[in-house]
Parts: C-alpha cells; structure tokens; sequence
C-alpha cells in the first residue's frame, strides 16, 4: 500500500492524521509527539516517531523551510561546555558553519534524570534546523536515537553512534597511542595515565590507545587514574602518584588535568622534566605556556568543524557523505618530555 508520499506524482503533504493512521494513535497523540508537549508513554512515542520515519512526516516548520530551500541553520546539541576541547570544537563548527552562510543553534545536554532527557530531547521537534551535529557520551546517543526529530539529517561524533549515516572523530586512539610510545622511548619503564571520565567514549579510546602501546612493548600496565578532563582532577589524581618514585613518565587525557598534574608534582618536590616526563592531549593554546611548555597530542578543532558542516550540508542536501571521517593527530614536543632517561 502507498503511503502519501510515496505515490508518484502525489505534492500532498504528510499529514498528522496520516501518521496517525500508520502507528494507530490519534493526531492528538502525533501532535504531542511531534511538538513535545504533553506526556506520551514511550512505547506509544516510539511507535510515532518510527511511523514518522517510515512515512517521510515533518513537522510544519519543517514544510515552509522546504518550500523556501532551508532554514540555513545547523542544530548542535553537546554535552558539555566545561573543557577547552568541547568549547573549541562547538567555535570550530560555528565558524565553518558562519563561512558556509548558516548560523548555528546550540542546545546543551544537562539533564540530571530521564525525565529531564526526554523533555530535553522532545524540544528538538520544535528547532528550525536543517542538520543536527551529536556531541554527546554515551549514555545519551542510544536515547538520542530514539528521540530525534524524523526526517532531519544527524553526524554523530561518535563512531560507536547507533544507525549513523555520518561521523566525524579524532583519532583518539593513535593520538593516544603516539604519546605513550614517545614516553618509552626515552627509557621509562612503564607509562601511567590520569584518564578522562568513565563514561565518556574519547577517554576510554584514549585508555585503549595507551593500553595497547604498553601491552605491545611488554610493559606493565597500571590501573588507569579517573580524572573528569578539569585541572582540579588533574590534581586530585597526581597527588596520589606524586610522591612515588617509580613513577617517571605520566600520559594525560586532556591539557587541563596535566597542569593539575603539575602542580601536584611541584608539592611533591618533583620536577617536570627532571623527575618526570609528562605529555597531554589537545594541544591546547596554553600548553606552549606552561612551565615546563607541555608536549601534547594535537589535533585541528578547525578540521573538525569543517567536516562536521560538510557532513551535516550535504545530508541536508540528500547526498551521501563520507560515512566516517577521521582527523589525523599529530606529537608536538616540548620540554615537559625533554631529554632521555638512564
């Protein structure tokens, strides 16, 4: 059976009662789903949102944007705005948005519960966007699936995203990989880690670039140490190693735990590089300040951008982009790693 939009030739539009008739609700209940009012049951919002899908329905908004090309708006949800990293990959894709002549429309992540989330995810039936870029951990991108608004073309920075048409990452685990690797090559014996947060998918690719570095040269490997990408972590964390001599080379997950890592060891009386050698990850515009000037894993925010809009555009456009795209992570050296050791 041909559904409305399926018939050739046919200009009518989906309708809510259409909708309505495909998940067996009533166009109130669509209504409600599609606007984000009101309490649906999640069975019944899931039965809407997927007939939705399978009939090609958009929200009005979403019908006079057509008829006019676009809205000439990208969405872009994230889950948080605390590290430099996040804040510099939300610029980064302002600005490449900014030079492709579309504005962006930010929507934070905060929610504490499921009701928070649910409400949070239902009001993305009422952005005017026409793409949607995912900055979110996993906890959300499962849900996420689930809530977002049908028709509307979604990257995901996530490879682990379910049912995503588009990617775009850094190679966290190379990165990752390349910093453990330069710190045995000056003669340490083993590489311990202060990791970002456990539910976070960057950290852990971090941990496993680390990890495999350290099983591939026949080191020891220690438990990693959980920070939460902030330099009072960095701190909390180095304040347990600090004092341990048999710790000599420290890898980092972010440029900011590494400067609380910093000053844990300057309480310590450990010296940077003398006594330890530590690397970061980011390459943020303030490791070249620290002192010691802070070797780092870099990586181009600005690249990041430009392929989450070209991404982004050309779903819009009802191309196929490239599925998964990955910016390339480069060591920068400075003298938090200098000289050899033994």
């Amino acid at each position: 059976m041909n559904t409305p939009s399926e018939r050739p030739g046919s200009r009518r539009r989906v309708s809510m009662g259409d909708v309505a008739r495909h998940a067996g609700v009533s166009a109130q209940t669509v209504s409600r789903v599609a606007n984000g009012t009101g309490t649906v049951v999640p069975e019944t919002r899931e039965r809407v949102i997927r007939a939705m899908h399978e009939l090609g329905y958009r929200p009005n908004s979403a019908a006079r944007a057509l008829k006019l090309g676009s809205f000439r708006t990208i969405g872009v949800l994230s889950q948080t705005l605390s590290t430099i990293g996040d804040v510099r990959t939300i610029e980064a894709i302002a600005l490449s948005a900014a030079e492709e002549g579309y504005a962006t429309t930010l929507l934070p992540v905060h929610a504490t519960n499921q009701a928070d989330v649910d409400r949070l995810f239902s009001r993305l039936q009422e952005l005017a966007v026409d793409a949607l870029i995912l900055n979110l951990e996993a906890p959300q991108l499962g849900h996420a699936a689930e809530m977002l608004p049908p028709g509307v073309p979604v990257v995901y920075m996530d490879p682990d995203a379910p049912r995503a048409r588009a990617v775009v990452d850094t190679d966290q685990e190379g990165g990752a990989r390349q910093a453990t690797e330069h710190l045995l090559s000056l003669g340490h014996d083993t590489v311990w880690h202060i990791a970002g947060p456990e539910e976070s998918r960057p950290a852990a690719r971090r941990i496993d670039g680390w990890r495999g570095a350290l099983e591939a040269a026949g080191r020891e490997v220690p438990d990693p140490l959980r920070g939460d990408w902030s330099v009072a972590s960095g701190y909390r964390e180095g304040r347990r190693i600090a004092g341990r001599e048999d710790v000599t080379a420290v890898f980092c997950g972010n440029d900011q735990m590494a400067l609380g890592l910093y000053h844990a060891l300057a309480e310590a009386g450990r010296g940077v590089p003398d006594d330890v050698h530590v690397v970061g990850f980011d390459d943020t515009s303030d490791a070249r300040a620290y002192d010691p000037p802070l070797t780092s894993v870099h990586h181009e925010f600005s690249d990041v951008g430009r392929r989450c809009i070209a991404a982004a555009l050309a779903l819009a456009r009802g191309e196929t982009p490239d599925p998964f795209s990955v910016v390339t992570t480069k060591l920068i050296l400075r003298e938090s790693t200098a000289g050899r050791r033994g």
